[in-house]
């Protein structure tokens, strides 16, 4: 394994991300150019506040759990309706809404609780096991409940009986496919009611195995769409924390901030995404692809290929094509995965051009053999560009400019030109998240990021430029950035994100036209419930609420990156 030069690595850190920048977090140096230093177990007293944070956020799920009966976004047909006890929740929804948001806020200001007890910068950290613990005991209130902050689950379970049927769910929406009474479409949201899937075949194939077990069982299908997003949060788990240890941040560090985060407990495991697959298998196929490439920094001598690089290589480049195939945003982490290895070999223009050639030599193989063996064909990729700009989020920058826009224009005496300047705007914030892609592929091969952090940071942007940008998306920076970023300002932003963003959409995924007057109601009740656990926890784990430590910032040397 190739090492750098004592300069280097003295000039070199973690930080921003930048290959010469200094860390910011790490008060301690550490022997190792790609090892986080070595953290102590928690302490007695430690130990304690932990167990109240992590039962703190399991009430908070259980509330959820329960608010969602009432507040969640049920099938038309909702079995809930036939269950004792269960029933009054759905015929209270008002209150449920309220029980939801209280729920919410727990588990937001538990995660934020355990953060204190993963911060890099503590002598002692939670362990790994501890995290998975408290993430399972989150989790599981959450599996068996209706889905939560959108109705996308019921159109993937029309699209996916469409594909059961063998009819093209890329011509076809659910109300052309399967009819407008079918008890499939009537769960779909009207705008995707005759749109065509704009999911990838593997994805489709997935859920059309799912439709031949459960038929009409809209329950059942649901959870087992929940089990598939379940697996891609498996794989996320178990992806994180070695990516993190590769790349000098702490695993515990990665597993807050990524795992456990709110976003991934309300929306790819609650609400069931498909991203919650295709960031798995994403990440999950870096993890693999750089496991044999040696530790470099800039200026070192290439080393010889070592044994099993090669096919390492194509399998973790065939794993992330495979989440292409679920979401199309998985793809970007092949271009920086090339420049991985174009820097592991010489660094030279044409090592970059062979690890392209490489990269879209294992992707043409795997999307032919995806897009074939399914029978579904082609079709995703018209479908894709054709529903892109569909849904104007209204958390959108780029929706929320072109709005100004057009009540501009209305107000000078222009006409209204919203959905003209909607349009417009959408392809120029496409075209900026390629130029910025471009940009920090560059500079990742010339070594000024880490190309993982230049994935993460493209994968921001291209959803931030999104007109129909939803809370979720954001998932595909934070969890690649938790796994690599090691600055303090990164964490604080991203930390800022998760906690905002959950509480944008209602449990219901409704805006509550007509009924404004609910929200804020709702909203009230949580923000009473975190405040009496506040005081709670002020007299039974005060040292929760005392403010953390500060250390000194000692530089510390390169962790040099594939």
């Amino acid at each position: 394994m190739a090492v750098g030069k004592d300069e280097a690595r003295r000039r070199a850190g973690e930080g921003s991300g930048k290959d010469t920048d200094r860390a910011d977090d790490d008060p301690v140096a550490t022997r190792s150019p790609v090892r986080p230093r070595t953290a102590g177990p928690l302490d007695d007293a430690e130990q304690r506040a932990f167990r109240v944070v992590r039962y703190v956020g399991t009430v908070g799920a259980l509330f959820l759990a329960f608010g969602s009966l009432g507040a969640g976004a049920a099938p038309v047909i909702n079995p809930v309706l036939e269950v004792p006890v269960l029933r009054v929740f759905a015929r209270i929804p008002t209150v449920s809404l309220a029980i939801a948001f209280a729920g919410m806020g727990l588990l937001v200001f538990g995660w934020l609780m355990l953060g204190r007890f993963a911060r890099p910068t503590r002598a002692r950290l939670a362990s790994r096991a501890q995290l998975h613990r408290t993430l399972a005991m989150w989790v599981t209130p959450l599996l068996l409940i209706p889905p939560l902050f959108s109705r996308d689950i019921y159109s993937y379970l029309a699209q996916s009986e469409i594909v059961h049927r063998g009819m093209d769910p890329y011509s076809l929406g659910p109300a052309e496919a399967l009819g407008v009474g079918d008890p499939l479409t009537m769960g779909v949201s009207n705008m995707w009611r005759e749109t065509p899937a704009p999911y990838g075949p593997l994805f489709l194939q997935i859920g059309s195995w799912l439709s031949a077990l459960v038929g009409y069982d809209v329950a059942t299908g649901v959870l087992l769409h929940r089990a598939v997003a379940l697996l891609g949060v498996g794989l996320i788990v178990w992806a994180l924390p070695r990516l993190a240890h590769r790349f000098g941040v702490q695993p515990a560090t990665a597993l807050w901030l990524g795992a456990l985060n709110p976003l991934v407990l309300f929306h790819l495991i609650a609400g069931a995404h498909n991203e919650a697959l295709a960031i798995g298998l994403m990440v999950a196929g870096l993890e693999i692809g750089i496991r044999r490439l040696p530790i470099r920094v800039k200026g070192d001598t290439p080393p010889p290929l070592a044994r099993g690089e090669l096919p390492f290589i194509v399998l973790g480049a065939t794993v992330i094509t495979l989440g292409a195939m679920v979401k199309l945003n998985a793809v970007w982490a092949l271009g920086f995965f090339g420049v991985m290895i174009a820097r592991r070999w010489h660094g030279r223009i044409v090592d970059l051009l062979r690890a392209a050639a490489l990269m879209t030599a294992v992707c043409a193989v795997v999307t032919v053999a995806v897009s074939l063996g399914t029978g579904l064909g082609f079709g995703w990729i018209g479908a894709l560009l054709n529903t892109a700009g569909l849904v104007w989020s209204w958390i959108s920058p780029v929706t929320e400019l072109a709005q100004v826009g057009g009540i501009l224009g209305i107000a000078l005496g222009l006409g209204n030109h919203t959905g003209a300047l909607v349009a417009i705007l959408g392809m120029l914030g496409y075209g900026a998240g390629v130029l910025i892609t471009i940009k920090f592929l560059w500079d990742s091969f010339r070594w000024r990021y880490r190309p993982i952090i230049g994935l993460g940071v493209s994968l921001g942007a291209t959803a931030m430029l999104m007109v129909s940008m939803q809370p979720w998306y954001l998932l595909w920076a934070v969890i690649p950035l938790a796994a690599s970023a090691g600055t303090s300002r990164f964490r604080v932003a991203a930390t800022a994100v998760s906690v905002v963003l959950p509480f944008l959409i209602p449990p219901t995924g409704s805006t509550f036209d007509g009924r404004a007057y609910v929200l804020p109601q709702a909203y009230l009740a949580g923000g009473v419930v975190v405040l009496l656990t506040l005081l709670l926890i002020r007299r039974t784990a005060p040292m929760l609420l005392e403010r953390p430590k500060r250390t000194p910032h000692v530089a510390k040397p390169d962790h040099a990156v594939p």
